[in-house]
């Protein structure tokens, strides 16, 4: 008889049957797993007690007040499939409406807080949410336009959250099915009819535990959600996977330095995730106090690291967290296990200095469409160039019309796949192959191995008048850690009218540290010329490495920085 097949989800086995009895569990019966396995073990931690003190919550805690508040919502007229919004910054009373509304069999949609008014009441109006949760910034603007909104906030004594209890005895909705629609996630909030994606419980639970494949962690582990959790990256990362296994979900508010050292010092944070923007700065803090400490300890911190690095490669073990250990605690990363890169493929300087530190550094990739995790790089054999081993026989990946290189469109079926967009049947269409492929609209290649190597979207091409594709992402990473550049975006521009073939121009948002540098402010035009001259310095160096036919032509200084996502992407504005 042969040996039975071991998963990170074989655990779920001694549940089925008595809690579920379907291939994947529901959203509530996680939880509940969870809550039996760990009832003790903290579960939602944030430092919003009193002089910013530390509030923490155990499972069983989290499983009392979900249930009580999912009571209180049938009690008040919610029925299965009706939706709930919620918006607002990270917190556990974020997390508890999240997991309310689906054990009360609703659908949840979390809306983006960064959003404008005009963007948040379009997504609204495009939702109909029964009820919407608010932050203090948009619960008196929100309350103004729209029935039953409740409060994120103690401040709102008879709204809050945690006040809201029911005693009426009413019957619950039926529970959740795996197919049942368990999130619409909004693209974006502009005006039109705004995309939303319909992920079911299936599609988030499946990837969570398929996910594991590549990133082992469990209950003693912490995991800091400080982007935006209404991001499907962050939901999935810092959110669906730690409650999977009985881990601490620490919840940060603000990237501002004082209070991110803080959660990472008293949190004890041992799994974080980010975008490479943030690795980038974190690590541009900590390589500066290391310049600061003189040439010859420099150059020797710079030889050891680049023998941990070997090491690590070669025999798999990392001695980077013995020999960096003063570095890694002055920088509060000390506790820190895993650290996970989205968003965007990362520096190979920067992917090599944290694993040389002694924090395994992994990369992964995947789209809000995919509940999103489609590609994760393992621990213990990553590779630098990519953004992650996909997760086949669970996921298959493959390349939609690839080029000499084997460059295509990537495309994806597996059951972390969308149920498609709400009300867009058409659109929904569009995005599926005729065999039931996913179409990411991102170009790569997959390797022998089943790593997924990352070259651009396919809307972002720009196509040379030798008939070369290049991908401005691909540049765009090339400048990561030149500290003159604090936004740059490649884009193409009709270099010849009559071909119609494009060059390529780079929009640079230098940083304050150029402008201090000449002791100049920016305002000062008359030191546009000196900025532009460093700047194309840079610019020069980064294009003696790159292709001839992909290298940048024109630059143009900003004045102005440009618009961000709230997950530190640059939002491209398409010619």
């Amino acid at each position: 008889m042969a040996d039975k097949e071991i998963h990170p989800w074989t655990f779920l086995d001694t549940y089925r049957g008595k809690l579920f009895n379907t291939k994947w569990p529901t959203f509530p019966q996680v939880l509940m797993i969870s809550a039996d396995r760990y009832p003790d073990s903290p579960c939602f931690t944030d430092f919003d007690g009193p002089n910013g003190s530390k509030r923490t919550f155990t499972y069983a805690q989290v499983l009392v007040s979900v249930k009580k508040l999912a009571k209180w919502m049938v009690a008040n007229g919610i029925k299965k499939g009706d939706k709930i919004a919620v918006t607002g910054k990270n917190s556990p009373e974020w997390g508890t409406v999240y997991l309310a509304a689906l054990f009360a069999s609703g659908i949840i949609v979390p809306l983006d807080y960064a959003l404008h008014d005009n963007e948040i009441e379009n997504l609204i109006q495009t939702a109909q949410p029964a009820m919407i949760f608010a932050d203090e910034e948009k619960y008196d603007t929100l309350s103004q336009k729209n029935g039953k909104v409740y409060s994120l906030c103690g401040k709102y004594t008879e709204t809050y959250v945690y006040n809201l209890e029911s005693e009426k005895n009413v019957p619950e909705n039926p529970p959740a099915e795996p197919d049942d629609v368990a999130a619409i996630l909004f693209t974006s909030g502009t005006t039109g009819t705004p995309k939303g994606v319909m992920l079911t419980h299936e599609n988030f639970i499946s990837d969570c535990y398929i996910a594991q494949s590549n990133f082992n962690h469990g209950n003693g582990d912490v995991f800091y959600a400080l982007l935006p959790i209404h991001h499907a990256y962050t939901m999935q990362a810092a959110f669906i996977n730690p409650l999977s296994t009985g881990a601490e979900i620490v919840f940060g508010k603000s990237m501002a330095v004082s209070r991110l050292m803080k959660e990472l010092r008293e949190g004890k944070i041992t799994v974080m995730l980010g975008v490479p923007l943030l690795y980038n700065k974190l690590l541009a803090g900590i390589t500066k106090g290391i310049r600061e400490k003189g040439p010859l300890v420099a150059g020797l911190m710079k030889f050891l690291m680049g023998l941990s690095y070997i090491i690590k490669k070669i025999t798999g073990k990392n001695p980077g967290k013995s020999l960096f250990k003063a570095v890694l605690q002055q920088a509060n990363i000390y506790t820190l296990r895993v650290a996970i890169c989205g968003g965007g493929p990362l520096s190979s300087g920067v992917f090599k200095t944290y694993n040389a530190a002694g924090i395994n550094f992994i990369q992964g990739y995947g789209l809000t469409e995919t509940s999103p995790i489609l590609a994760l790089n393992p621990i213990e054999h990553f590779k630098i160039e990519s953004v992650g081993k996909d997760f086949y026989p669970y996921e298959e990946i493959k390349i939609i019309n690839p080029d000499r290189e084997g460059i295509g469109e990537i495309a994806v079926k597996g059951p972390m796949v969308m149920k498609g967009y709400y009300n867009m049947p058409e659109e929904t269409k569009k995005m599926f192959t005729e065999d039931g492929f996913l179409k990411t609209g991102d170009i790569g290649k997959l390797d022998a191995e089943h790593y997924l190597v990352l070259c651009g979207r396919a809307k972002n091409i720009i196509v040379t008048s030798g008939g070369k594709n290049v991908y401005p992402e691909e540049i765009e990473d090339a400048f990561q850690l030149y500290d003159d550049i604090q936004q740059i975006t490649v884009q193409g521009y009709i270099e010849d009218q009559n071909t119609r073939s494009e060059g390529i121009e780079a929009l640079i948002y230098p940083s304050d540290e150029v402008y201090n540098r000449l002791g100049v402010k920016r305002e000062e035009m008359f030191a546009s010329d000196d900025v532009k001259e460093i700047i194309q310095t840079d610019v020069d160096t980064v294009n003696r490495t790159l292709q001839p036919y992909a290298r940048i032509s024109r630059i143009e200084i900003l004045e102005k920085p440009l618009a961000m996502t709230t997950t530190l992407k640059v939002k491209r504005s398409y010619k």
